[in-house]
Protein backbone atom coordinates (compact mmCIF):
# COMPACT_ATOMS: atom_id res chain seq x y z
CA UNK A 1 0.00 0.00 0.00
CA UNK A 2 1.41 3.38 -0.93
CA UNK A 3 1.56 6.41 1.34
CA UNK A 4 -1.34 8.24 -0.28
CA UNK A 5 -3.81 5.36 0.03
CA UNK A 6 -2.67 4.72 3.62
CA UNK A 7 -3.35 8.37 4.47
CA UNK A 8 -6.81 8.15 2.92
CA UNK A 9 -7.56 5.06 4.97
CA UNK A 10 -6.36 6.80 8.13
CA UNK A 11 -8.63 9.74 7.37
CA UNK A 12 -11.54 7.37 6.80
CA UNK A 13 -10.95 5.52 10.08
CA UNK A 14 -10.74 8.84 11.92
CA UNK A 15 -13.96 9.99 10.25
CA UNK A 16 -15.76 6.79 11.28
CA UNK A 17 -14.64 7.20 14.88
CA UNK A 18 -15.47 10.92 14.95
CA UNK A 19 -18.95 10.42 13.51
CA UNK A 20 -19.57 7.49 15.87
CA UNK A 21 -19.95 5.09 12.94
CA UNK A 22 -17.01 2.79 13.75
CA UNK A 23 -18.82 -0.50 14.36
CA UNK A 24 -16.00 -2.98 14.86
CA UNK A 25 -12.40 -3.58 13.92
CA UNK A 26 -13.48 -6.70 12.04
CA UNK A 27 -15.95 -4.78 9.87
CA UNK A 28 -13.42 -2.09 8.96
CA UNK A 29 -10.80 -4.73 8.23
CA UNK A 30 -13.18 -6.48 5.85
CA UNK A 31 -13.94 -3.17 4.10
CA UNK A 32 -10.22 -2.56 3.59
CA UNK A 33 -9.38 -6.22 2.86
CA UNK A 34 -6.75 -6.26 5.57
CA UNK A 35 -6.21 -7.79 8.99
CA UNK A 36 -7.65 -6.58 12.27
CA UNK A 37 -4.08 -6.00 13.44
CA UNK A 38 -3.61 -3.47 10.62
CA UNK A 39 -6.66 -1.53 11.80
CA UNK A 40 -5.32 -1.55 15.37
CA UNK A 41 -2.01 -0.20 14.08
CA UNK A 42 -3.88 2.53 12.19
CA UNK A 43 -5.73 3.54 15.37
CA UNK A 44 -2.41 3.65 17.25
CA UNK A 45 -0.93 5.74 14.42
CA UNK A 46 -3.81 8.22 14.80
CA UNK A 47 -3.16 8.32 18.56
CA UNK A 48 0.50 9.05 17.88
CA UNK A 49 -0.61 11.99 15.74
CA UNK A 50 -2.38 13.49 18.72
CA UNK A 51 -5.94 12.23 18.37
CA UNK A 52 -7.27 11.23 21.78
CA UNK A 53 -8.94 7.97 20.78
CA UNK A 54 -10.21 5.74 23.55
CA UNK A 55 -12.01 2.42 23.65
CA UNK A 56 -15.15 2.39 25.78
CA UNK A 57 -15.62 -1.14 27.12
CA UNK A 58 -19.18 -0.47 28.17
CA UNK A 59 -20.24 0.73 24.71
CA UNK A 60 -17.76 -1.59 22.97
CA UNK A 61 -16.57 1.07 20.54
CA UNK A 62 -13.82 3.56 19.85
CA UNK A 63 -14.50 7.21 20.64
CA UNK A 64 -12.75 10.55 20.56
CA UNK A 65 -12.23 11.58 24.17
CA UNK A 66 -13.97 14.84 24.92
CA UNK A 67 -11.88 17.59 26.46
CA UNK A 68 -12.77 18.56 29.99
Amino acid sequence: MDYRSYEKRLDYVLELITKNRFRSIETVAQNFSCSTRTIKRMINHLRDRGHDIIYDKRLKKYLIKEKE
